[in-house]
């Protein structure tokens, strides 16, 4: 059989070929939307997928399993030590996947340099606010600076386009959606809002404090013209997306909660203790550690992440194709800093 015909299908013939591999669940900000600012559980070193464990199972998902896009995340992925030597091993397989990183911006001055030599694409960084009070209030940390270094780091690196991640808090944030976007044209970069999901350690999510795809847009038409895209079908990709004042330049939202893109998802996620999920909401997890550390073959894991992905729900882990909005959802235990991004 060919990869494509014994590739990550599930039940609605959805297909997965962009994989998120969580590094680490530590991170050196607090955000309020990610976590508290005190008392998280970290998991245990003894549970992490070692380097060569990560790029044993990337080379699974590439090889065997018709993985094409491959996305390290966190918590935050910079702070894993092999981080340079992970992403050179995964530029070197055949064939060779698309490489990025989503990431706080912290540390990536230093290290932008050796991730675009070691094979890495591009970038995603969060960035929230520019004002260093609301950063401060939102992650609880005095940490915007190095932030807007590494986020010039990436780009002098050649890692462009940089993107960047921004969720508005109501009350907190919110104002600055067309400040955001002028500073982000002004310096080549894409921009992306996302609404927030409840993904938060606390479970505090309430839907009706959440700022929709809806608002950010009448937000951001006070002072640009925004247009969609011409002949940009969606399809999986997560963000909408609109020219500014008639282009070229664009930006994104991904309204997970409002307009979700569950129909079209093509993900599958690996946790950094080797957990496959099929959805970020999925209530269940597949343990491929185990079956690496118990000598199991390619094909023995190959076959674990088929059927893990073979039972993915419709959508956001429910059988409803509502997701959030359905009755029978229920927030992950896991916050999204163990689930990786």
């Amino acid at each position: 059989m060919t990869t494509v015909e014994t590739g990550l299908l599930d039940t609605f013939g959805r297909r997965a070929v962009d994989l998120r591999v969580s590094l680490t669940d530590r991170c050196n900000l607090r955000c309020t939307y990610c976590m508290p600012e005190e008392g998280m559980q970290w998991l245990a070193k003894d549970t992490l997928l070692t380097d060569e464990e990560i790029v044993r199972l990337v080379r699974i998902a590439v090889g065997d399993l018709g993985v094409r896009e491959v996305r390290f995340t966190g918590g935050e992925p910079l702070l894993r030590p092999g981080l340079v030597g992970i992403v050179a091993a995964c530029a070197a397989l055949d064939p060779r996947p698309e490489l990025s990183l989503t990431t706080n911006g912290i540390g990536l001055a230093r290290t932008a340099s050796a991730l675009a030599g070691a094979g890495l694409d591009r970038v995603n960084v969060s960035l929230d606010t520019l004002d260093p009070g609301t950063f401060r209030t939102l992650s609880r940390r005095d940490r915007l600076a190095d932030v807007l270094a590494g986020i010039e780091a990436a780009h002098e690196a050649g890692l462009r386009p940089v993107k960047l991640n921004a969720v508005l808090m109501r009350g907190v944030n919110d104002h600055e959606a067309a400040d955001l976007l002028a500073w982000s044209l002004e310096r080549g970069y894409e921009l992306r809002f996302i609404e927030q999901m409840p993904l938060d350690a606390q479970h505090g999510w309430v839907r009706e404090n959440m700022i929709t795809a809806a608002e950010i847009l009448a937000s951001l038409g006070t002072r640009f013209t925004l247009t969609p895209e011409p002949d940009a079908a969606r399809g999986a990709a997560p963000a909408e997306r609109w020219l500014v004042d008639g282009g070229p330049a664009r930006v994104g939202v991904i309204a997970s909660v409002t307009r979700p893109f569950c129909r079209a998802c093509d993900r599958t996620r690996l946790t950094a203790d080797g957990q496959v999920r099929n959805c970020l909401f999925a209530t269940e997890e597949t343990d491929l550690r185990a079956a690496l550390r118990a000598g199991g073959t390619d094909a023995d894991v190959a076959e674990l992440w088929r059927k893990a992905m073979w039972g993915k729900k419709a959508a956001a882990g429910t059988d409803a194709p509502t997701g959030i909005d359905a009755p029978a959802f229920h927030q992950p235990d896991r916050p999204m800093s163990a689930i990786g991004g």
